[in-house]
């Protein structure tokens, strides 16, 4: 049976990085990856290494846990083929879900479905925490709670931003609510790959004891006042610009400001900048070279809550180059 880990993790808490640093390791291994983005446009492929060895398929018209559920029985089942007649070749998979995601629904379709259960062994679902945000995401947000309830790992990210102090007081936090799955580190996506792969910590019973209904289908909610929304553009930003009305924004709105990140074309730059945030924190990152002949352009997505989307819009079309 072909092992299936799913990664789950509030937004912003390094999903995207641990799951760089798994494509970038020569661990020999060979991994199909499915990452699912929550809002209109996906651009986590963009932030993904493109490598020979991996097949990444983007879905990123809902929720992983709601609209996509049949999608996802329809990706596996194209993978299985696929590689059955050897048009494609790998050993493992990695479903990266959501901020945003209840892992529930996505495990269970390992259970509801015969000719998946059949083929794929769920292997563990790897949670990573925010340590710097963490807190206050469990207490606001029912998806973050569920996250560590499922675990089978807990990975603890962004711990270098928290004193010794505050990762005590939230470790003890994580272990009331999920006492079976153990608690690591990770710095930068930097951990060992026993510490995700080949778990075989998915355990059936320990789930029912959770959620006892876990194997009856049933509807999922989400908070409405989180919300996302899509900036694209043609011509570059003035990056100057483009900083100071960020820094502004995210002075005023940064609390309610749960993940943004993009993939920007700016002006006299000759690559692409990677640019993520969460909350009050913001960085950037040099990305890939533009090709000489590829159309350039610049997509940045906002998940919020009750953001003012008019007034991001227009202060962002404010920092760009008008072409003359």
């Amino acid at each position: 049976m072909v092992p299936v880990t799913i990664l789950t993790g509030f937004l912003g808490s390094g999903k995207t990085t641990l799951l760089n640093r798994i494509l970038k390791e020569q661990h020999g291994r060979r991994i199909a990856v499915i990452e699912n983005e929550f809002g209109e446009a996906g651009i986590d492929n963009e932030l993904l290494v493109q490598d020979a060895g991996e097949q990444i398929v983007e879905m990123n018209n809902g929720c992983i846990c709601c609209t996509v559920r049949g999608d996802l029985v329809r990706i596996l089942g194209e993978l299985q083929a696929k590689r059955e007649a050897k048009q494609l070749d790998f050993e493992r998979i990695i479903i990266e879900t959501t901020g945003m995601a209840d892992p529930g629904p996505v495990a269970q379709t390992f259970f509801m479905d015969e000719d998946i259960g059949n083929y794929y062994l769920l292997d563990s679902i790897v949670t990573l925490v925010d340590a710097k945000h963490a807190e206050k995401q469990l207490d606001e947000f029912r998806e973050a709670q569920e996250q560590v309830g499922f675990a089978d790992r807990i990975l603890l990210s962004k711990i270098d931003l928290v004193s010794a102090e505050e990762q005590e007081k939230l470790k003890a936090r994580l272990v009331k609510m999920n006492p079976r799955a153990p608690i690591k580190q990770v710095h930068f996506g930097n951990t060992p790959l026993e510490d995700i792969l080949d778990i075989r910590g998915f355990n059936l019973n320990a789930i029912l004891e959770i959620e006892p209904g876990f194997l009856e289908q049933a509807e999922h909610e989400h908070d409405d006042a989180v919300q996302s929304f899509v900036f694209r553009a043609d011509e570059p930003f003035d990056g100057v610009k483009l900083e100071e009305f960020l820094a502004g924004m995210i002075q005023v709105y940064g609390p309610d400001l749960l993940r943004y990140k993009g993939v920007l074309w700016l002006d006299q730059n000759a690559t692409r900048v990677v640019f993520q945030g969460v909350h009050m924190l913001m960085g950037g990152d040099v990305g890939k070279p533009w090709g000489p002949e590829e159309k350039r352009g610049s997509v940045m997505v906002f998940i919020g809550r009750k953001l003012p989307e008019d007034l991001f819009i227009q202060g962002l079309k404010q920092c760009l180059v008008k072409s003359s």
